[in-house]
């Protein structure tokens, strides 16, 4: 099971944002890393680097690789609609990333690893595979013995609602209502660069 494992703060300085959440040395140093990252004379960037940032910035907030993202990008090309949406659609519906969106996870990694634990069930089967791909109507819960772990009672404590999932807080389990629209997202993706890069 292939994931990121380098240095987090790092790759949040290189976009200047706090992709993998709260970073205090990020607001200490928002510059770009490096002996040469606060000079004021960096090189322009062209706009294959800007499309290919945009790209990178995006598989390392979802946590996917890059042949799973590319995969990603071709199957959404090959659904109605506009690509660049649809591929944040498909990236929305992966299993981590919907129990980090119901807050039952504190991020998308410690998602990835509830799930991998067997602690996630999905329409009352457990599922260990972080990037299985939700259907509108599927419900994902927590497994029963798992409901009293401390990772799980507190990130739901500051959990935050989103219009496309139903969260039961007696049963703790969500439903994936429906694909997102792109106004739903929060992340902050310029996706038609990405498809623009793709395009090439």
């Amino acid at each position: 099971m292939a994931r990121y494992i380098g240095p987090k703060s790092k790759i949040a300085r290189r976009f200047k944002e706090a992709i993998f959440g709260p970073d205090k040395y990020l607001e200490k140093k928002n510059y770009a890393p490096g002996m040469h990252g606060n000079t004021k004379r960096r090189a322009k960037q062209s706009e294959y680097g800007i499309q290919l940032s945009e790209k990178q910035k995006a598989k390392y907030t979802y946590g996917v690789l890059e042949r799973q993202f590319r995969n990603i990008f071709h199957e959404a090309s090959r659904r109605k609609g506009i690509t660049g949406e649809v591929l944040l659609q498909l990236l929305e519906s992966r299993l981590d990333n919907v129990v980090y969106r119901l807050g039952i996870a504190p991020s998308r990694m410690a998602a990835r690893q509830l799930v991998g634990h067997r602690h996630i069930m999905v329409n009352g089967e457990l599922v260990n595979i972080p990037s299985f791909k939700l259907r509108p109507g599927d419900v994902v819960s927590v497994r029963e013995k798992s409901k009293s772990l401390e990772v799980i009672t507190n990130s739901l404590a500051s959990r935050r609602g989103f219009s496309w999932l139903e969260w039961d807080e007696h049963l703790k389990s969500g439903k994936f209502m429906n694909y997102p629209q792109r106004d739903e997202i929060p992340e902050n993706i310029r996706e038609q660069l990405i498809v623009e890069l793709y395009s090439k």
